[in-house]
């Protein structure tokens, strides 16, 4: 890999942005090798959860401005990181995003597709494309409203702003705001779920990724068929029969 890091440890996979002499910039290069890691990630036997976070003091200060000057409506279609973003949205483990520094434009919208958000005290985040003539196009404009509420959200773009970490907080934006390594949390947090269920979680954010844009009654019913679903695996049965048995339950995700 030339602009990714890549580690796997105790179930845990981590994917590192590795551009720090631009402030971890994306570019083209460097979503083709995020989207060949995240299906070996899918594909990888016993992982559990994924946190993609940036090398050194930042985590991702948006695309790569050279690259885009020049694009022709055509060039920017092709250009949109959307495709791999949804496959982050879809990964059945859920996925933590470990933001230090900048996480701007692109690179706040990478973590908008990732199941939680653990940013450091010094995080500045925002989507400041309004200010180079564009808006943003990597679903920012669809997901951060549904996060934060539509006047935030509109605040947020239409000024292109950036907030704090402490602002992101109380915004809903991040979960957690910690003084030490993001990752460090980020990996604590994960090893918690060790202990869950993996074809639970799975199920449930598969309900909650297909309800979110649905009506009410569409949700309900989606959820009931996964939810019944669940009474073929290994894991419902073994679940109740530690419950019972009132012992820690042995998960194989099967």
């Amino acid at each position: 890999m030339k602009y990714l890091k890549y580690e796997y440890e105790d179930r845990i996979a981590i994917i590192k942005i590795n551009r720090p002499e631009v402030l971890n910039a994306l570019n083209t290069g460097l979503v083709k090798e995020l989207d060949s890691l995240l299906d070996r990630v899918a594909d990888e036997e016993g992982v559990r959860a994924l946190i993609i976070a940036g090398e050194g003091k930042n985590f991702a200060a948006g695309a790569d401005i050279a690259e885009m000057i020049d694009m022709s409506p055509a060039d920017a279609r092709k250009f949109v990181f959307n495709d791999v973003y949804g496959k982050i949205e879809a990964l059945p483990v859920p996925v933590f995003a470990a933001v230090r520094g900048f996480a701007l434009g692109g690179g706040l919208e990478l973590t908008l597709a990732c199941d939680f958000r653990v940013f450091s005290t010094d995080a500045k985040v925002g989507l400041p494309e309004v200010k180079l003539g564009i808006m943003p196009g990597a679903g920012g404009t669809q997901r951060l409203p549904k996060l934060i509420g539509l006047g935030r959200a509109r605040e947020m773009i239409y000024f292109g702003n950036i907030i704090d970490a402490a602002t992101a907080s109380a915004w809903g934006l991040c979960q957690w705001v910690v003084d030490g390594d993001p990752i460090e949390h980020a990996k604590s947090l994960a090893q918690k779920l060790m202990d869950r269920s993996p074809r639970g979680i799975e199920a449930a954010k598969k309900a909650i990724n297909y309800g979110i844009d649905k009506d009410l009654n569409s949700g309900i019913i989606f959820e009931v068929n996964v939810w019944a679903e669940l009474y073929s695996t290994s894991d419902q049965k073994e679940g109740m029969k530690a419950f019972l048995e009132k012992r820690k339950p042995n998960f194989t995700g099967k």
